[in-house]
C-alpha cells in the first residue's frame, strides 16, 4: 500500500520518516518562516492544536502589541519632560536673591533665566517626542488586526478545504476496499457453482470495482490540488508575514534612533543655555561691583580730623 511513503498529520500528507529523501529547505541558511512551519503544534494548555501558520500570526500580533506598548513608554517620557519643564520654567521666576546688584547681580539673573531657557528645551524635547517617535509608533499599521485577520481565514479555509477532501479520500478509500470484497466473494461462489446468472453478477462487480478504483483515484487527485494550493499559500503568506516583520523591526529600530538623536541634540541646547552664564561669571569682578555700590550708597568721602586746642 502507497501508506508505506507517507505519514498523515491532520490530513496534511508528510513523506514517511522511513523512506523519506533529503529535503531542500526552501531558502537555506536563512531561518525562513517559509521552511519552519509546515506541522500543527500540540497546544500546551489544551488538547488543541495550533497550526505553524496561526503561531507565526501570535507573533505579528505580539509585534503589534509591542509597538504599542513601547508608544505608552515614550509618552511617560514625554510626561516628565513636561513636568521638569514646568518645574524649571516656574523656578526661574522665583524672586530669591532678586536684589543682588552689580556684575554678579547681573551672573545670578542669567542664571536663573538659563533655567527658563532650559525649561524651553525641555519642552522641545518633549514635543519632538510626541510627533517624531510616539506618533510613528502608535499610527505604524493601523488596520494590522483586520489584516492579520485575512490571513488567518483564508489559510485556515484551504485547511478545511484540504480535510474535507481527505475525508472523501477516505470514503472512497473504503468503498473500494468493499467492492473489492464483493468481487472476491463472487468470483469464489462462481467456482463452487456455475451460472450464467453469477458470470452477470461478477461483471458487474468488476464494473462496479473499476469504477470504485477510478473515484479513488479522482479524490486522491482533488485532494493533492487541494494541499498544493495550500502549500503555496502558505509560502507566500510565510514570506509576506516575514516581510512584515522586517519592516517592523527597522521601523522600530528608526524610531528609536530618532529618540537617541533628540536626546543628544537636547544635551548641546542644554548645554548652549549654560554658556552665557559661564561668560558673565567670567565678568564678574568684585571691584566694580563696589565702585558702582559704593557710587550709589555713600555717606560722604570727607575724613574726620584731630581736634584742635
Amino acid at each position: 500500500s502507497a501508506h508505506k511513503f507517507h505519514t498523515l498529520i491532520n490530513c496534511v500528507t508528510f513523506p514517511h520518516p522511513d523512506t523519506m529523501q533529503e529535503q531542500q529547505l526552501l531558502k537555506p541558511t536563512e531561518w525562513s518562516y517559509c521552511d519552519y512551519f509546515w506541522a500543527d503544534k500540540k497546544d500546551p494548555q489544551g488538547n488543541n492544536t495550533v497550526s505553524g501558520f496561526e503561531i507565526l500570526l501570535q507573533k505579528q500580533l505580539k509585534g503589534k502589541q509591542m509597538q504599542k506598548e513601547m508608544a505608552e513608554f515614550v509618552r511617560e517620557r514625554i510626561k516628565i519632560e513636561e513636568e521638569y519643564a514646568k518645574n524649571l520654567s516656574k523656578l526661574s521666576q522665583n524672586s530669591l536673591a532678586a536684589q543682588e546688584e552689580g556684575t554678579l547681580g547681573e551672573a545670578w539673573a542669567q542664571l536663573k533665566k538659563s533655567l527658563a531657557d532650559e525649561a524651553e528645551v525641555h519642552l522641545k524635547f518633549s514635543s519632538k517626542l510626541q510627533s517624531e517617535v510616539e506618533k510613528p509608533l502608535l499610527n505604524f499599521r493601523e488596520n494590522f488586526k483586520k489584516d492579520m485577520k485575512k490571513y488567518d481565514h483564508h489559510i485556515a479555509d484551504l485547511r478545511k478545504q484540504l480535510a474535507s477532501r481527505y475525508t472523501a479520500v477516505e470514503k472512497a478509500r473504503k468503498a473500494l476496499t468493499e467492492r473489492q470484497k464483493d468481487l472476491e466473494m463472487k468470483t469464489q461462489q462462481l467456482e463452487i457453482k456455475l451460472s450464467n446468472k453469477a458470470e452477470e453478477e461478477i461483471k458487474k462487480a468488476r464494473r462496479k470495482s473499476t469504477q470504485a478504483g477510478d473515484d479513488l483515484m479522482r479524490c486522491v487527485d482533488l485532494y493533492n490540488q487541494a494541499q498544493s494550493k495550500w502549500f503555496e499559500e502558505m509560502v507566500t503568506s510565510t514570506l509576506e508575514l516575514e516581510r512584515l516583520e522586517v519592516e517592523r523591526v527597522e521601523m522600530i529600530r528608526q524610531h528609536l534612533c530618532q529618540y537617541t538623536q533628540l536626546r543628544h541634540e537636547t544635551d548641546m541646547f542644554n548645554q548652549s543655555t549654560i554658556d552665557p552664564v559661564d561668560q558673565l561669571l567670567q565678568k564678574v569682578e568684585p571691584a566694580k561691583d563696589r565702585e558702582l555700590w559704593v557710587q550709589e550708597h555713600k555717606t560722604g568721602d570727607i575724613r574726620p580730623v584731630d581736634m584742635e586746642i
